[in-house]
Parts: C-alpha cells; sequence; structure tokens
C-alpha cells in the first residue's frame, strides 16, 4: 500500500451563524488565562482608562446643553460660555490623550498575548504524531494558526473593551436621560427598543445572504485554485470551455445572493429613512412640546437628543459585538480543542533516554504487523520478521503498494506498530526518548519538498552548528556541488517555495547531502535515487556508497545497483515478507521472487 497523500489545499469556512453563546465554550476559553495572566496589570489599567474616557464622553451632551442654555439666555449651570467651551475643550483633550493611551496599550498587549499563542499553538502541532496529520488537512491547521488566533486577536484586542464601553455607555446614558426627563426617556423606550429589534432581524438577513454570497464565492474559488494546480491537464484534455462553465456557474450562483442581499440592504436603507428618522422627529416633536410648556430647556432637549443617540448606539451595537465574541468562542473552542490533542511524547510510551552506538545498532521486527489509522481494515504489514546486524545493508525491494515506504516511516517512529516490536539494540522503540533516537537518523524520501530558504540552508537542515566547509563537502560527495556553482549565488541560492527553483533530480541530491552532512547512525534511502537519470545515479551512488560504510542503513530500492552491495534482502508483497536473505541465497532460488525481480531490471535497465 503506498503512503497516504494528503490534501493541502486551503478550505474556507463558512461564515459564522448566529446561535447561542453556550457556557461550555466560555469554560473552555479558560486557556487562554495563562496567556493573559502576565499582562493582566496592563488588562487593569487599560479598563480603567476605558471607564475614564466613557465618564467623561457621557458629560460632553450635557455640558453642550449648558452651552446652548447660557447662549439663550437661560440660568444654566451659572458657568459664562467661554468657560463652558474651555472645560469642553480641557474633556477633549484628556479624552484624546486617554484613548490613545489606551489603544496603544491594549493592541501592544493583544499583539504579544497573540504571538505566544501562535508560538505555543505551533510547537504544539510540529509534536503532533503522524496519525494527527491523517486526521486535520493541513489547510485547516493553518487556519487555526492564522484565521482562528487573528479572531482571537481582534476579540481581546478590541471587542470586549467595546463591549464594556458601550455597556456603560447604555447605563450612563439612561441615567443622563431620566436625570433630564424622565417623562421624554419613557417616550424613547417606547419607541427605541421596537427599531432596534427591526434593525437587528434586517441586520442578521443581511449578514445570512451575506455568508450564503461568500460561500458561494468560495466554491467558485476551489474551481480557480484546481484549474490552475492542474493547468496542464486542462489543457491536455482541452478542458478550458468546461472549467471556464463550472467557474461562471459559481459566480451566478454567487451574484444571486448578493442580489438577495441587495434587496434587504435596500429595505434597511428605507427603513433607516422612514423609521429611524421618524423617530428622531416624534422625540423631537414631544421634547418640543415639553420645551413649550416649561417643562425642560432647549439646551435639555439637545443634550437628550444626544444622550439618546448614544444609547441608541449602544443597544444597536450590542448584536454585532455578540456576534463577534460567539465568533471568537467558536476559534478559542477550535484552538482549545487542538491544543488537547496528545502530543507525540505522550504519544509514545516512556522516554527511556538513548545514545546510538559507534557503528550503527543492531534492528530487530519482531511479528510487526500494521494498518493506517484511516484505513484499519487494510493490512499493509503482516507479521514482518528481520534482525540486521549493527552496520549492514537492508535492501528492500518489491512492487507498489508492498509496504516499503510504511517500513520505513515504522522505523522513523511515526507510527506505533499495531502488533509485534521493532527493536533497536535489543530496546522497543515504544519505549525510547523519539528525539534522541531520531538524532542519530538521516532520511532522503522519495517524494521531496526543500524548504523556501537557500541550498545552504537546506542541507544545513538538521545539522545546525555545520561550517560552510562541511556543507560543501557534503554536496561534493552528494555530487550536488557542480549544478550549485553554476548558480551565479551558489550555496546561497533561494530555492523558492517547496524548492520549485530545482528540478527533482537537484533537490534529492540536496537531500543526500542533508544525509551526508548529518553523519547518521541509521540511514534510511526511500528510494532516494528515483528521481535521478542513469548518469546521475552511478554518480550519486558512489557518494551514498561512501556514506552507508560503517552505519546500519535501509535502502528501499527501485533498481538493481541500489541492491548490489546490500548485506541483506527482502522482499515485500501486500506487507508479506516472501523471501528474506542474502543476495546469493536468494539468487540460489529458482525461479524465486528475487531472481525474477533481477532479470526484470536486466531487461529494463541493462546491465548494471
Amino acid at each position: 500500500m503506498a503512503r497516504p497523500r494528503f490534501n493541502s489545499n486551503h478550505q474556507t469556512e463558512a461564515p459564522v451563524r448566529m446561535s447561542r453563546i453556550r457556557g461550555e465554550q466560555i469554560r473552555q476559553a479558560h486557556w487562554l488565562w495563562p496567556f493573559l495572566a502576565p499582562y493582566r496589570r496592563d488588562i487593569f489599567l487599560g479598563s480603567m482608562l476605558l471607564v475614564l474616557g466613557t465618564g467623561l464622553s457621557l458629560s460632553i451632551p450635557w455640558l453642550m446643553g449648558q452651552m446652548i442654555d447660557q447662549a439663550m439666555g437661560g440660568s444654566g449651570s451659572g458657568w459664562a460660555l467661554g468657560q463652558i467651551a474651555m472645560v469642553l475643550g480641557a474633556i477633549l483633550a484628556v479624552q484624546a490623550g486617554i484613548s490613545f493611551v489606551r489603544i496603544r496599550l491594549v493592541i501592544t498587549m493583544a499583539e504579544k498575548v497573540l504571538a505566544d499563542v501562535r508560538d505555543h499553538t505551533f510547537r504544539h502541532l510540529v509534536q503532533m504524531p503522524m496519525v494527527f496529520y491523517m486526521r486535520h488537512r493541513v489547510g485547516e491547521l493553518q487556519s487555526r494558526l492564522s484565521a482562528d488566533l487573528s479572531q482571537i486577536q481582534d476579540t481581546v484586542s478590541s471587542t470586549l473593551m467595546e463591549w464594556l464601553r458601550q455597556i456603560l455607555v447604555l447605563i450612563g446614558g439612561l441615567l443622563m436621560l431620566l436625570w433630564i426627563s424622565w417623562k421624554l426617556t419613557l417616550f424613547l423606550l417606547a419607541i427605541l427598543p421596537l427599531l432596534i429589534l427591526i434593525a437587528v432581524v434586517f441586520g442578521r438577513k443581511i449578514r445570512r445572504l451575506a455568508g450564503n454570497a461568500q460561500d458561494e464565492l468560495a466554491k467558485a474559488q476551489v474551481v480557480v485554485e484546481e484549474t490552475l494546480q492542474n493547468i496542464s491537464m486542462v489543457k491536455v484534455y482541452t478542458g478550458e470551455s468546461l472549467q471556464g462553465d463550472q467557474y461562471r456557474r459559481g459566480l451566478s450562483a454567487t451574484v444571486d445572493q448578493v442580489i438577495k442581499a441587495a434587496q434587504y440592504r435596500g429595505a434597511f436603507a428605507a427603513f433607516i429613512v422612514f423609521g429611524l428618522m421618524g423617530s428622531v422627529v416624534l422625540v423631537l416633536w414631544y421634547g418640543a412640546s415639553l420645551v413649550q410648556a416649561g417643562g425642560m430647556s432647549v439646551g435639555a432637549l439637545s443634550g437628550f437628543v444626544l444622550y439618546s443617540t448614544f444609547v441608541g448606539g449602544a443597544m444597536g451595537s450590542f448584536a454585532e459585538l455578540y456576534g463577534q465574541v460567539q465568533k471568537a468562542l467558536g476559534a478559542t473552542e477550535r484552538v482549545h480543542d487542538l491544543l488537547q490533542e496528545s502530543s507525540e511524547g505522550v504519544w509514545w510510551e516512556g522516554k527511556t533516554p538513548f545514545q546510538w552506538p559507534q557503528g550503527g545498532a543492531s534492528l530487530q521486527l519482531q511479528d510487526l504487523s500494521f494498518a493506517y489509522p484511516t484505513r484499519p481494515e487494510v493490512q499493509v504489514l503482516s507479521k514482518v520478521n528481520l534482525s540486521l546486524n549493527a552496520g549492514e545493508r537492508l535492501a528492500v525491494i518489491g512492487p507498489s503498494g508492498a509496504g516499503k515506504s510504511t517500513l520505513v516511516s515504522l522505523l522513523l517512529g511515526f507510527y506505533v506498530p499495531d502488533h509485534g516490536s521493532i527493536l533497536v539494540q535489543g530496546v522497543d522503540l515504544r519505549s525510547l526518548c523519539l528525539s534522541d533516537y531520531r538524532q542519530g537518523i538521516a532520511v532522503v524520501p522519495q517524494d521531496l519538498m526543500l524548504f523556501g530558504g537557500s541550498i545552504a540552508e537546506n542541507i544545513a537542515y538538521g545539522s545546525p552548528h555545520a561550517t560552510l566547509a562541511q556543507i560543501r563537502e557534503a554536496a561534493s560527495q552528494a555530487h550536488a556541488l557542480d549544478f550549485i556553482e553554476s548558480f551565479p549565488a551558489g550555496l546561497d541560492t533561494v530555492v523558492g517555495e517547496r524548492g520549485i527553483q530545482l528540478s527533482g533530480g537537484q533537490r534529492q541530491r540536496v537531500a543526500i547531502a542533508r544525509a551526508i552532512l548529518r553523519n547518521p547512525s541509521l540511514l534510511l534511502l526511500d528510494e532516494a535515487t528515483s528521481a535521478l537519470d542513469t548518469d546521475s545515479e552511478k554518480a550519486v551512488q558512489l557518494g551514498l556508497d561512501s556514506l552507508m560504510k560503517g552505519r546500519t542503513t535501509v535502502v528501499v530500492a527501485h533498481r538493481l545497483s541500489t541492491v548490489r552491495d546490500a548485506d541483506q534482502i527482502m522482499f515485500l508483497d501486500r506487507g508479506v515478507v516472501q523471501e528474506f536473505g542474502t543476495p546469493a541465497q536468494l539468487m540460489a532460488v529458482s525461479g524465486g521472487r528475487y531472481s525474477t525481480w533481477l532479470e526484470d531490471q536486466g531487461r529494463v535497465h541493462g546491465p548494471g
């Protein structure tokens, strides 16, 4: 069975729909507290500045009313116009300073918290076992690190503070309204909740339709992504029109949803003009009647209108803020679930320190059986047994899907065997500290992707203290130095995302140089020369031969040249060991799987 392939395409998530916040979501959000705790002084100071700034803003409508009364010759507060203007100016200046300090303080705190959470989450991710990555798509995990954590950041830096501010504005504004005129306040409260309810209903409907439009656009975007990723196949099969039609259908569905949303937006705009502005007219009419009857002053009415806008704005903002908090809690829940996953160190039993002996270590497989967790009914390896002495070379051959690469994955500790065991120097791999164990391993896989840095950085990956001279020597042994020096920047050449600037053979020789530089005790070559032509393979094989001397080596082979010098050969087919022994022993088996394979190799590739 071939190794599992994963779809790494980014998946666009549907917008969060409005629903009730659950207590369990709030309880799960407690995992954030250890990240917030170091900044609790900043949180407290930011909250106090918010309270102070809100209190100052609530004094402005009252002072403006006093200014109007003073200008009209009323008694007002007894202050002169100039005095009121100076007080207002001072309040605005102080409020501006408070806003600057608070916003800078809170955003700085939120950024530091987010950086800590991102770092913790990423470190947790890279410690996950391979089984975890079989259950989760790469795009999903990227979304946890980017979209979900950004949503949490927005909530910490602005949404929660804004919610607190609007609560203070609502309470303070209502108290000021009652103080100015309880009659007009009751009249306002009879109208305002109904208007806000209608506005919230419109808002939810518009958001839902906008979300549907985003869903349809995301589906159309998948067509673009798949088309561009497989553009050569599209051209070969003349599928340009087919892909264009699929994209057009996606766009049409998007436009339909946008038009529906536009109808509701238009109706909402009409409601704003007639409903909200009409309510303002009613309040002014009733307030003017009270002024005419001597029940309140013009300045008081002006202040009342301003406080009404404060209260209305606060009440209207709660639906949006609720949605923001709901999204953040959903994001928090998803990240929490991710962090609850057991890391590789916990997943494996025990953490016994391990020191590789000089010259490699012995390997034994005892009744090794394994099936991938995603397909437990398919036995990939079944009762595999072998014994390999320290420094010996094992060649694993067999048809595609035989389980060869799966065996390499098990030797790397990527998965736990379902039955049986892997013994390293007589010790069960399950009981070893994986980091110690992997320190002595180098692997050159069949499907190779490089990191986006320079060639030198890729060769030195896993050997952080390597000198430039050692890197050059490793590249030379891997017969990679010639093509590296053909680039203007040499070893400093940037390979591009996933090594896209290099050919397949060049990438593989960089990986071989990396393995040579690591100087491993256990070397795993998973069809390491499969991407090379015959001439390049012969050159690289010389470097590999010197690398394999004195080291325990497991080679997944596809060509005769790789097998010739093996100490032991295992022929796998459908996860079962068909033949095992030295080359001479297997050659002596007339009509055996290995001898038949040799004949096939001779016909395909010619003599060794």
